[in-house]
Formats: structure tokens, sequence, C-alpha cells
């Protein structure tokens, strides 16, 4: 189920945009009009996390989860008769996760279908690049299933450069459009009443929840050591945005299910500097402040150190802090009452600080690894997360290029 996950996939996609290669060649080089492999890309991790705020048991249990994430995508190029150069790349992504605390939706069961899930998310993307006008322009199309969500995805990006390739400024818009199972704790799958209990009707069915975002950003060479980008992203989301299994527990210890608006702005900006102290050592710090009309305020602070042990093999430490205040629903468990509109237990919404350290090491050349020819980087990376909540996570991964 996609919120149960929700740490493990931010865990995979920092390990992607370690990993993440230049996907588009340099066009000024590039001279065959035919369709040829330029990369492909295999990435693989696992995560594990523990804790004690389950939101499917009313924010206490347990949290344990296992996730295991793999995706593969190949991108293809071609020349067109105004040398413009045409990326195609195809992804397909896999996971695999066992929830101790989603089983329990259900305790009657022996194994509820929760308690283990799979997800696959293939996508479908088109760049296209013009050296000459100094811009480029693409599409992409997405789509992910699991056990109670089906989705849907589209984006468009832009982006002008400078003559001298010094300054980018981009434009990226998405849209998500997502259809939730509506699945109830099995205490209130029905409802009390004089004549004896009977089906509730909200529990059974689907539900829209649609997300639209654009993005602006702004990249800028200062000098040989110095370059510089910052972002704006908006996004909106409306629909069944409370997730329907979760439970929560008044103070006249009556049970209900998660209940939020059904819409939600969020407002990301951030400034990322990417410093050459060396010809050996980047120094790599990125900064973003959030805020929502949750009452969410959030501050991310990251940092990473790319090391050149030998020209072909770094070691890149990192370290990111993270804080933010509770939404304006979030309490603990027993701690709602009836005079509250919307409400929530999950510590995903609380106000709590967190810390993620790790190591990524690489190892490329370009005249082959282990002596096959085409295989380009070899990397692996090891994440430690924890939050002052008491929730903590590992991941490791390793992620293989051929070029």
């Amino acid at each position: 189920m996609q919120k149960i996950y929700l740490h493990a996939s931010l865990f995979f996609l920092t390990i992607l945009s370690s990993f993440g290669q230049t996907t588009q060649p340099d066009s000024t080089t590039f001279k065959s009009r035919k369709l040829k492999t330029q990369e492909i890309n295999f990435v693989s991790s696992y995560y594990t996390q523990d804790g004690n705020n389950s939101a499917v048991t009313g924010g206490i249990g347990t949290e344990k989860l296992t996730d295991v994430a793999t995706t593969f995508d190949i991108t293809m190029a071609k020349g067109d008769a105004q040398n413009r150069l045409h990326s195609f790349r195809l992804e397909v992504g896999f996971d695999h996760y066992s929830s101790a605390s989603s089983d329990l939706i259900d305790p009657t069961t022996i194994s509820s279908a929760s308690a283990r899930d799979n997800r696959i998310y293939p996508s479908l993307s088109w760049v296209m690049q013009d050296d000459v006008k100094g811009y480029s322009m693409g599409a992409g199309v997405s789509v992910s299933t699991e056990y109670d969500y089906f989705s849907k995805g589209v984006n468009m990006n832009f982006a002008k450069f400078s003559k001298d390739r010094s300054r980018e400024v981009g434009l990226s818009l998405s849209a998500f459009l997502d259809s939730w199972s509506m699945i109830y704790p099995i205490e209130l799958r029905t409802l009390e009443t004089p004549s004896g209990p009977v089906d509730n009707p909200d529990a059974g069915g689907t539900n829209p929840r649609n997300s639209y975002n654009a993005s602006v950003s702004l990249a800028q060479v200062i000098n040989k050591r110095l370059q510089a980008s910052a972002m704006l992203d908006l996004a909106y989301q409306t629909g069944q945005l409370a997730t329907p299994y979760q439970r929560v527990y008044f103070t006249d210890n009556s049970v209900h299910v998660e209940k939020l608006p059904d819409s939600r702005v969020k407002i990301p900006v951030g400034l990322r500097l990417n410093y050459f102290a060396t010809d050996r050592i980047l120094v790599k710090t990125f900064y973003r402040f959030y805020t929502d009309d949750w009452g969410i305020t959030a501050h991310t602070a990251e940092i990473e150190l790319p090391y050149k042990l030998t020209p072909f093999l770094s070691v890149s430490p990192f370290y990111r802090f993270y804080s933010q205040t509770a939404a304006d629903y979030f309490a603990p468990y027993k701690e709602h009452s009836a005079l509250n509109e919307f409400y929530t237990s999950d510590y995903d919404l609380s106000k709590f600080v967190s810390h993620l350290f790790g190591l990524n090491l690489r190892y490329n050349s370009a005249d082959g690894i282990l002596g096959i020819h085409k295989l380009n980087t070899l990397e692996m990376r090891y994440d430690h997360y924890n939050r002052d909540t008491g929730l903590v996570a590992d991941a490791v991964a390793l992620a293989v290029t051929i070029k």
C-alpha cells in the first residue's frame, strides 16, 4: 500500500538521485541519425525500518517494514535532420514489501492481503535537445499499480540555456491521477443500527486523488569552482488525501478512520551550491524550506563531500538534517476529541527532527570494469535514518551503469 512504504520510497529516490547519470549525450558530437542505445542503468536496494508509532493502529504499535526495490532503465538516442538530439528513456520499477503494521488492518486473518504487496511502475519519457537554439523540451508518461491503488502520470518540461551553457532556466509540469480502494480497518466495516449491524457504505469502492505539480529552476555557473541553482515548486492535491485504513483513537476510547481535508497546497523552495574545493574534493550543499496549508513548516539541510581517492574511485560521505512542525490535525493516541473536524495520528504529520547519514562508493572507468568493456560504473550506497520519535531505518543499494 502506498502510504505504508513512504519511507522506503524516500530512500529509493535518494538512492536514484545519487546514482543518477547524464542521460542526454552531448549533441555537439552526436552524428548518427539511427536510434542507438546510449545507457543502461540497474539499481537495486534493500530497506528496513522499525518504530513504535504505527498509523494503522492509531499512532502506537510496530512500524516494522522491509522493502526490496529494483529499477531498470534504458536510454536510446538519435539525431534528426536539424541536428537535434532525441533521447528516449524506458524505465521499469518493481517493489516488494512486507509490513507488520499493515497486517493489523484485519488482525483476525492469519495474514491479510496487505501484509505483503508488490508495486510495479513503468514509465516512458522523451527529451529533444537543440544546441543551436539553446533549449530542450520533453514529455513523459508513467503508470503505478499496487494492491489498493492505481496511478497514471504525465509530465512536460522545458529548459533554456545560455550560449556558453553557464546558465539554464527550467520549467516542468506534472500531474498524477490516482484511484484509491477504500479499505477500512476490520472493526469499522460495519455500522451499528437499532436493527443490528449493517455494512458501512464508505468502506468500499474507490476514491480519486489527483496531484498537480509545477517547478521552476535556475542554474548558474558562478566561476570555475562554484555552481548554484535555485528551485521553486508548487504542488496541489485534491481528493482522497486521508488513508482509510489508518485508525484514530479519541479521548472517549472510540475509534475512527483518519479524516483529513480533501485539498492540500505545498510550497517548497530550494537552493543548491556545489563548490570544487580542490581537484579531489567537491562540496555539495542543499537547503530547502517547505510550507503547506495543513500547518506544516519544514527545513532540510544537506551536505555531501565526494572525494576522489583515485581517478576512477571516489567516496562520498553525506548528511541530511530535517525538522518539521506538526500538521494542525495531528494528535497522538487517544488525544483527539469529537470537537475535531479533521484528525490523524500519523507521525509523518507530527512534529519531529530526523537525521540521515551514510556513505557512497563509486567506481567509474571508460575502459570497462571487471573485464567488461561496456560496464562503465559501479556504485554502492548505505543510508542510516533516525527520527526523534523513535523510528530507525537502514538502506543499502547497488547501481550498475552500462554504456
